[in-house]
């Protein structure tokens, strides 16, 4: 397993994170391979998930398709 070197990440909180719940930052992981890092940002010392670029984008797509087919709640 390889690891990445987060330290000097800059991390953007997702603007849904009210301070309660689901709290989570999200960066580009800065090594040149185009990482995509994700954090909870009330634990910001334990480990974060590292995505490729084209594995976040399906997420994301698939979470925004998911949001748009349901009804908030």
């Amino acid at each position: 397993m390889n690891s990445t070197d987060l330290t000097d990440t800059r991390w953007r909180k997702s603007s849904h994170s009210n301070g309660q719940a689901n709290c989570v930052e999200a960066a580009n992981a800065g090594d040149g391979n185009g990482l995509i890092a994700i954090r909870d940002s009330k634990a910001p010392a334990r480990p974060a998930l590292t995505f490729a670029p084209t594995t976040w984008r399906q997420f994301t797509v698939t979470l925004k398709a998911a949001s748009i087919t349901k009804p908030n709640t």
